[in-house]
């Protein structure tokens, strides 16, 4: 079959996007959305997402890691929430539903603020710490960001956790309230540009180890720049907020 998609990006974190109300995309076949994903023989992506209708809400994000497992991706969100205005399913905000939860979002422009849930999973280590935020997280600190091995350490991290395993964020605290975030993620099995689901948990965990006493923290990833806010309540992470751009990149047609 010839599928149409369309390709977004949100801080380098890149989607293929597929309009499923229709219901035709094959999504139990994990070879055809690994086939979608690979950079060499596919269109190449971070991840696939497919918009679907919903009785209950705007629409449903489906969201498949490059491997086929299913998730919930913070920058997918935001990226999901640009095509479905896209596709005149939504105008200015919107509540979705997708893999972890309820979703509420605004746009501006090309910026999109998604309401991420609650976090009340955090675990606090002596050298890291484990958040829940719609994936699971491993946050560390490291003092030299640009030179530390991300794929090496990122991927035994990554390993060490049992199934399904962690995504796994280096973290290098520029000033009070602004962290620079590379991320391992799992299902990808490589360093992306950009995890929405990661700076949440790093914002989250700098701020409950003192890091920070801001509940409004800026992230630069190595795909550009997003922002965290949050309020907290009983050591419960609310009305968490994930801030970025999202942009259409192209769109294009292949054979499955």
């Amino acid at each position: 079959m010839d599928l149409t998609f369309y390709k977004y990006q949100g801080t380098g974190n890149d989607f293929v996007m597929i309009d499923n109300r229709t219901k035709t995309f094959p999504k139990e076949n994990i070879k055809i959305i690994s086939y979608l994903a690979d950079r060499h023989f596919g269109v190449g992506a971070d991840g696939i997402i497919l918009i679907e209708n919903d009785n209950k809400f705007d629409f449903k994000m489906t969201y498949f890691n490059a491997d086929g497992s299913e998730t919930f991706c913070g920058n997918g969100g935001r990226c999901a929430v640009a095509f479905a205005k896209h596709l005149n399913i939504i105008d200015t905000e919107t509540t979705f539903i997708a893999f972890d939860g309820e979703h509420f979002a605004t746009i501006k422009n090309s910026i999109i603020s998604l309401k991420m849930i609650n976090v009340d999973e955090i675990k606090v280590s002596e050298n890291s710490v484990f958040a829940y935020t719609g994936t699971q997280h491993h946050v560390e600190l490291v003092a030299d960001l640009n030179e530390y091995p991300v794929f090496e350490k990122g991927k035994k991290i990554r390993n060490s956790y049992k199934d399904p395993g962690s995504n796994v964020n280096f973290v290098q605290q520029i000033d009070e309230s602004t962290f620079r975030v590379r991320t391992y993620e799992k299902g990808v099995e490589d360093e992306t540009l950009a995890c929405g689901t990661g700076v949440t948990a790093v914002a989250i965990a700098m701020h409950i180890t003192n890091k920070t006493k801001s509940n409004l923290i800026s992230l630069p990833v190595e795909g550009g720049i997003l922002e965290v806010s949050f309020t907290v309540e009983n050591g419960i992470y609310k009305n968490v907020y994930l801030k970025g751009p999202a942009e259409f990149v192209f769109k294009g047609s292949i054979t499955i």
